[in-house]
């Protein structure tokens, strides 16, 4: 009966958020953010040809990485069809940007980042929490052993180098899915796209640039671009609650208590591109990103009725929580994180 009451309540807050029309487009602000920031890595490509054989290519090297990133948030929302009204133009907004200027895989995200709405921190269905290389779960804990099992007691310490690959591995997961992957719709559109972005890119600095000199660029560019996404899709998440197998639990409550939002302000917004909001993004994913801060005291007020823990933490607490986290979980002490409605339901 709870349950139904929940369901109701979520009814209840999605006429609110429509009522105050905070889900309508803004075409304006995401014309003006995708020109923008294209304009901004039209003009650092500019820059690298200006200044040709130097190691000051670096400096504009992390600017590349931070500017990528910005158009990683911007597909990130029309994947989640809140630029356009369109889904197709949502789709293909994404598709274009994501293959074309970043050389990733739209197709590939999509399936991934859908599948973490649908289930959040599921131990056996969110593949966000299904690493290979960090433990993000109890579960996952009980099942390393050996020298993994080892090296997990201090993995906190290493999120941060970790993330310095992500962008590598980004790219790595692109291909591979659309390489060995069944029935990938527009596979061979997104591969064009992706090859054509890296060719485009490897002849332009080789054309301006020693060998060295290039190679070191990209591995700037990766690097800052991996911290950067990385790190702001990793703090909504890790050290929240885990919901294991078996275990369901109702909407509102599913996308609450599993997410954590960081305290807005004008450095946290361009670092997050929008992420901060992250409960308000998983409970309406169609909200652009300028009116998440209304729906925020919608959301925030509903949760103060029913009783739903919101949580929300300041950038720094937020990487010291999930430093933390991945430390104590790689002990295997479990109780500080499971979430409180499984402690509930196991009796």
């Amino acid at each position: 009966m709870k349950s139904h009451r929940y369901d109701e309540s979520y009814r209840q807050l999605s006429a609110e958020v429509h009522d105050a029309g905070l889900v309508q487009r803004r075409y304006a602000y995401y014309a003006v953010s995708i020109l923008g920031w294209i304009l901004a890595l039209a003009a650092i490509l500019g820059a690298v040809a200006a200044l040709g054989d130097t190691w000051f290519q670096l400096i504009v090297a992390v600017l590349a990485g931070v500017v990528l990133t910005q158009l990683g948030f911007l597909t990130h929302e029309a994947a989640h069809r809140s630029i356009f009204a369109s889904r197709a133009w949502n789709e293909w907004t994404s598709r274009c940007i994501s293959g074309l200027l970043m050389g990733l895989s739209y197709s590939w995200w999509m399936a991934k980042h859908n599948t973490h709405h649908a289930h959040p921190n599921k131990e056996d269905a969110d593949p966000d929490v299904q690493s290979t290389v960090l433990v993000l779960t109890p579960g996952a804990s009980v099942r390393r052993t050996g020298l993994p099992a080892e090296i997990s007691r201090f993995q906190g310490w290493f999120f941060l180098p970790l993330l310095c690959f992500e962008g590598l591995n980004l790219h790595v997961a692109s291909l591979k899915m659309l390489f060995f992957t069944p029935k990938v719709k527009h596979r061979l559109v997104e591969l064009l796209m992706i090859i054509a972005r890296h060719g485009a890119l490897a002849y332009f600095l080789w054309t301006f640039l020693p060998a060295g000199k290039a190679l070191a660029f990209l591995g700037v560019q990766l690097v800052v671009f991996g911290v950067m996404l990385g790190g702001a899709f990793a703090l909504n998440h890790i050290g929240m609650p885990t919901v294991p197998p078996g275990i369901h639990l109702d909407f509102l409550r599913r996308q609450v208590l599993m997410s954590r939002n960081i305290t807005d302000g004008p450095l946290v917004r361009f670092l997050m591109g929008g992420l901060q909001y992250q409960i308000e993004h998983h409970l309406f994913p169609v909200i652009p990103r300028s009116r998440l801060p209304g729906a925020q005291l919608l959301i925030r007020q509903r949760c103060k009725q029913l009783g739903i823990k919101y949580t929300e933490r300041t950038l720094p607490q937020a990487f010291i929580h999930v430093v933390s986290y991945l430390n104590q979980v790689g002990l295997r002490t479990q109780d500080p994180y499971a979430c409180p409605l499984v402690q509930r339901y196991r009796g």
